[in-house]
Parts: C-alpha cells; structure tokens; sequence
C-alpha cells in the first residue's frame, strides 16, 4: 500500500487551542494480526539477501559465533578437570552441561563484544549513508512521533516531548512532523491533567495542526494495541513513526538523520537508536547510567556489528516505516491463558521479528548518539518492571516456531529467555557445586585399578583446577569492560566527560565490585520471577516509578531478608565442607548477606550525589550536557516551579474540570459517540451511573465511585451531565 507524502489535514479556520480537535482526520492503514504457523505474504521482497545487507555479514558471524563454541569447548575440558565428572556420575554430568550452558552464555557476550571493540575503533555503527556530522538531509515524507503513556506524570512526560518537538524545530524541518500523546491512562485524575497539559503543550508550540492528544477508553493489548490503535486510525497518513518511551528524549539532528535514511532506502522497515541513561542520582541508577554509557556502546556495536540487517526492536526511540508494521507486525494472541497465553507482553522483539520475516532489513545505528532514557532508581523498581519483562520474554518460547522466521530472529528470541533462564540456572550450578563437593568430602569410594567394583566412582575435586577454571571464568567476564575503557581512550570528549583516565577506571572498579555484590541478588530475584511464571502467574501491568523517593531501612528488610537468610545457609553448607570452598564462594556469599544494607546504600540520592560530586561514575552526558537534555531539564525545572508542590497527586479530576471551562470543553469535545444497540455494555459506566444517581451529594459520590467507575462517568456524556447537577 503506498502512503501519502502529503496528507490534508482539515481543521475549522475559527480553531483555538481550546477548541481545535484533538485529532487529525483519520487515515485508516489495515493491520491484521500475523499467521505464525503460516509463511508471510513479502510481496515480491528478498529474504536471504537484502539490499542493506553488509558485505562479509557470515564472516563476522562466523567468528561471533565460531569463537563462543571453542571458548565453550575448552571450558568444558577444563571444567571437568575440575571434577571429573564425564561419565563418572549423574552430578558431575549435570554439572557439566550446567557449566557448558553458562559458558556458552558468557563466551557468546565476549566474542560479540570483541566485535563490538572492532566496530567502536574504527568509529563504526552507522551505514545506510548515514553521516555523524555535516549537513541535514532534507525531509521529503512525513514522520509521526508517537508518545505512548500510561498513568505517568504527564507534565514530566511532555517536558520531554517539548524538549523533541524544540530540537526538531531548531532543524528547521518541524513542518515534516506531527506529535501524537497516545495515552492508556486508567487513573482518572491523571487523565484530566494529560488533557490540561496536551493543551497547555500545543498553545505554547502553536501546535494546532501538529500536536494531538488520544486516549483510549479501552486499553486493549497494552502498549502494542496502543500504537496499533494509532496505526489502523490514523498510519495512511505517514510514511514513518518514530516511537518514544514515556522518559524518552531525542536530538532533532538525529531523528532527521535516521528519518531521511529510511526515506533513503525502501528496504528498511525499523531503524533502532542506542539509547543512553541519563538523569540519574541514586547510587543504583547512577551505576546503570555509568555502566550503559561505557560498556553500551561496546555492547551495541558489537550485536550491531553481527546482526546487519536483521536487527532487534527495543520498543522505543527507533524509526519505523508504518507500512513494513502495518503490513507484518499485527500480533496474535497466543492460545492459552496467561502467564503465557493472551496477548504478547514484550512485543518489539516480536515486531522486529515478523517485519524481517516479511523481507523488510531491521538496522540498528549505535554510531549516533543523541537518544536518551532513564533508569529504575533501585533494585526493587527494577525488579518489578524485569517481573514483566521475564513474563514477556519466557512467552516467547511459543513464538520461536514461527514459520519463516529468520535464524537471527529466533537468536533474539532465545537470547531474551535466556537473560532470565541464566539465573536459576547459575543457583543450580552453585547448589549442584556444593552437592558434590559435599559428597567428594564425607564419601571415600574404594579403587581397585581396572577390577569391577560395588562402589560409584564419585567426582573428585581439583582445587588447583578449579581455581584455574574460576580465574579464567572471571577474564572472560570482566574482559569486556577491559576493552570498553580501551575504547573510551580514543573517545577523549567521553574521556573527559568521565573525569579523566584515572577517576574513569575507578569507577569502573566502584561499579564492577558493587555490582558484583548485587549479582547473586538479583540472581534469586530473578529466579523466583521465572518460578512464580512457570506456576501461572500473571504479572499484571502497573505504572513504573521513575522517581527516586527516600525508602525506609524497615521497608527495605522487609523485602530483602530472605535474601540475607538464603546467604547464611549456603555459607554455613559451604564452610561445613571445607574453608577453601567457602572463600571461594565468598563474593556470591557476601552479597546474599548484605542484601539489606546493599539495597538500601543503592537507592540512596545522597550517596548517589555524593559520588557525583566526588567525580565518580560521571558520564559526559551529566558533565558536557547536549542542548536536546539541556531542553528537557529547564521544561522539568518550569515545570517544578509553576506547580505548587511537584510531589502532591494530581488534582481531583471533575474539580480540575469545573475550574476550567476551556478544558471542560475540549473534554466534552473528544468524548467518545454513545454507545449504539447491541454494542457490549461496560459494567463500570452503568454502576457508575446508578451511584451518581444515587447520591445526594458529589462528595459522597466520588467517594462512592470505584477508580474504573468515575474513568467510565467521565468518559460518558451523562455522567458528566449527572456529576454537573450534583456540584450545583
């Protein structure tokens, strides 16, 4: 289907911010959801070979994948060394192909990142002609920002957006863009003040004819039925879409870069950015901020570097070509029941996937910088949202079957159930560990050379082996960083931004022993997430917190003693076989022990700021502000100041409506049409109804409605009718 370059947008010539429509006119794009057990329609395009395909690209796998298998090998051969255990005993086995599955998983990261090292020092990362510096292309299509939201701060969301919409219009190709907030906001008290700051936005941008606000009074399928809902209103109308992340920011010189590279080549379907952490103060997310602004590049170049054109979605800051998502990315609903049945939680992997399948290239260019994020201030905010995301990503296991899919794809899928698989199955290899070194330690089998005996050959353990296997576990781990500040050595704005070599590598040791500390933690978090899935629990959909709000010690141990009790058995099993096995253990061990003081130290702003202001886990994005982030902080500092207390809720939803009549109007204004005969009946709107009817008073009435109640009545023409004659 081909898409307008110039689509005509009617609006009344008497508009005012007020009263101007909240949406374009709509440009309907058909979506249908994919077929996975059949072969795509491509539509004439190649699947092997696409245009955009790096040359050498089977090299380079090659040596990525070629070289995780010898490392793996040789580990293997040297593990059991350590225990003897090939074909000796069911432990030594399971121990074994423990190891070569975590092996594996490491030597994989290493060689990739060895790529990544490649690509980074001879200032790699982009293709598809696209230039770091020099003049901006010219814009021949038109491009939709789309802004997804649910139940966040709107006015910290559109400081951000405000900050995109002014780095764009500083390019002087702001004409080529329209913006859209597209909220599945549920709070109804959030919802008005979405609307209040949607107008507030536009009128300040003079933005009637490019800025527009919707949002669904029906969430269906979470985020990805958001942007399909947007897609099959409203995509006819734009050749690309470039979605964001509530906390996301964009330099406009780098959204015009990568939107002219995909106008550039018709092939390409997604074009992903490297997004850097930015606006951190707890230690805890200063440490994430550090850790993806100088280990990420070397990361995403090196997968960049392997993947070519079949490239991942990581469902924000990336330009898509709204036909090649239309066309392929429409998602199923999987057959079951949640946790793995439904609809499909981590959906980018799977969108990236099926549009590769359809023959359209996914690029990923971590060679331009100027996409930003931010992180969970603690490890409890970043469990909660990986509880969701192990969901989404062990859900996959039902889509690697998909018939046509690339092998690179199903590499992606089955990297993203292993980045949680890998922790139980880390705790297995430490328990089973013990178990034999328990069992090499009070059994004494009997040898009697090449007679048959009664007795089992139990594995013995090699203490200089196994130090010599643990030394070189660890190379290959910390190897990376190693090369990461190599890297940063020819990067010498990053350098500098970074406080210099010498405050650059200890940071990097601060990072790496504390992180360290964190690792067995977040193993058994982890762990217990994959469990509670496999016994079918759903993990819901809340709101993340992006605020770094002081936690109590009391809260702290409350969720974290478990961890603290688990540490002390296993150091007591480790010491009951021998002192050797216990140091040996120790840095696991320490971490277990010191899981409260460890997650309350992390979420601390003072220590987070304090290492700051000793120049410590410094990036150049906090030290050397670009002007796209310099932006976004002075609409969040306006916005702090112009509200009365920047931590209060939001404002009763109906008192806000009231106090403004242009906002009471443009409310009314984009209501949905009543509901017509034999459409479904939303229980929540009659319940509601009959309340408001019911009530003497509005007090009582809102004390009365339900959260999904007073959404409903607002949403109704009758209930804001019936909650008017209340007020009085």
């Amino acid at each position: 289907m081909d898409v307008p370059l110039d689509p005509v947008t009617e609006f009344s010539s008497s508009a005012t911010p007020a009263s101007a429509p909240f949406l374009p006119t709509e440009a309907p794009l058909t979506m249908k959801a994919q077929n996975l057990h059949q072969q795509p329609d491509r539509h004439g395009r190649p699947f092997s070979i696409l245009p955009t395909t790096p040359s050498l690209l089977w090299l380079r796998r090659l040596m990525v994948f070629g070289g995780a298998f010898l490392l793996t090998g040789y580990g293997i051969y040297r593990i059991n060394e350590v225990f003897n255990s090939l074909g000796v005993s069911t432990l030594g086995i399971i121990i074994l192909v423990l190891f070569a599955i975590l092996a594996f998983w490491i030597a994989l990261s290493f060689t990739s990142c060895l790529g990544g090292f490649i690509s980074l020092i001879r200032r790699g990362g982009l293709g598809l002609g696209i230039h770091r510096t020099g003049p901006l292309p010219e814009l021949k299509s038109r491009t939709a920002v789309l802004m997804p939201t649910y139940n966040e701060d709107p006015g910290r969301v559109l400081a951000g957006l405000r900050a995109i919409h002014d780095s764009i219009l500083a390019t002087g190709q702001i004409d080529a863009f329209d913006f859209f907030i597209l909220s599945d906001t549920t709070n109804p008290d959030i919802w008005v003040q979405e609307e209040r700051a949607f107008l507030e936005f536009r009128q300040a941008t003079n933005g009637e004819k490019r800025v527009f606000y919707r949002r669904r009074h029906k969430n269906t399928d979470r985020k990805a039925g958001n942007l399909g809902d947007w897609v099959t209103r409203f995509g006819a109308s734009y050749q690309q879409m470039l979605t964001l992340d509530a906390d996301s920011v964009m330099d406009g010189s780098l959204i015009v870069r990568i939107t002219a590279a995909m106008e550039q080549h018709d092939s390409v379907g997604l074009i992903q950015t490297l997004p850097v952490i930015v606006g951190g103060r707890t230690l805890f997310a200063r440490m994430q901020q550090f850790a993806g602004r100088v280990y990420g590049p070397l990361i995403a170049h090196g997968i960049a570097w392997w993947h070519g054109s079949e490239g991942n979605y990581w469902g924000h800051n990336a330009v898509i070509r709204t036909q090649a998502f239309a066309e392929q990315a429409g998602l199923p609903h999987l057959k079951g029941k949640a946790p793995f049945g439904g609809h499909i939680l981590s959906h980018d992997f799977v969108e990236a996937a099926l549009m590769r399948r359809g023959g359209w290239a996914i690029h990923m260019v971590p060679g331009l910088f100027g996409s930003y994020e931010e992180s969970p201030p603690s490890l409890t905010d970043v469990a909660i949202r990986d509880r969701r995301w192990c969901q989404g990503n062990l859900q996959h296991s039902k889509i690697l079957g998909t018939k046509g899919m690339h092998w690179v794809s199903r590499v992606h899928m089955l990297t993203g159930i292993g980045s949680y698989v890998m922790s139980p199955l880390w705790l297995l290899f430490l328990l089973f560990g013990i178990l034999i070194s328990l069992q090499s330690h009070f059994y004494h089998p009997e040898y009697f050379g090449t007679k048959p005996t009664l007795y089992p050959h139990w594995p013995r353990v090699d203490p200089v082996q196994a130090k010599l296997v643990f030394i070189g576990t660890m190379g290959i781990l910390l190897a990376p960083k190693a090369l990461a500040f190599i890297a940063m050595m020819f990067d010498r704005a990053a350098l500098r931004g970074s406080g210099g070599i010498f405050r650059l590598a200890v940071s990097i040791v601060l990072e790496t022993l504390i992180g360290g500390l964190i690792a067995p933690i977040a193993m058994l978090i982890q762990t217990s997430g994959v469990i509670s899935i496999l016994l079918g629990r759903d993990s819901g959909w809340n709101a993340q917190n992006r605020d770094d709000g002081r936690v109590s010690l009391k809260e702290v141990a409350h969720g974290y003693w478990i961890y603290t009790v688990f540490g002390l058995l296993l150091a007591i099993a480790a010491w009951s076989v021998s002192q050797a096995l216990f140091l040996w253990m120790t840095p696991v061990l320490l971490g277990l022990v010191l899981a409260i003081p460890l997650a309350a130290l992390t979420a601390s702003r003072d220590v987070g700021l304090g290492l700051r202001r000793a120049g410590l886990l410094l990036i150049e994005e906090e030290t050397a502000p670009p002007p796209i982030l310099q932006l976004a902080a002075a609409n969040d500092a306006a916005r702090e100041r112009a509200a009365h207390a920047p931590d209060a809720p939001p404002e009763e939803a109906f008192a806000a409506l009231r106090q403004s009549a242009p906002l009471l109007a443009a409310h009314e204004g984009a209501l949905p049409p009543p509901r017509k005969p034999g459409t479904p009946i939303d229980a929540n709107l009659l319940v509601g109804l009959v309340k408001l009817r019911e009530a003497p008073s509005l007090e009582i009435a809102l004390e009365r409605l339900s959260r999904q109640e007073k959404a409903a009545v607002l949403g109704n023409a009758e209930g804001l009718a019936l909650m008017e004659r209340l007020a009085g």
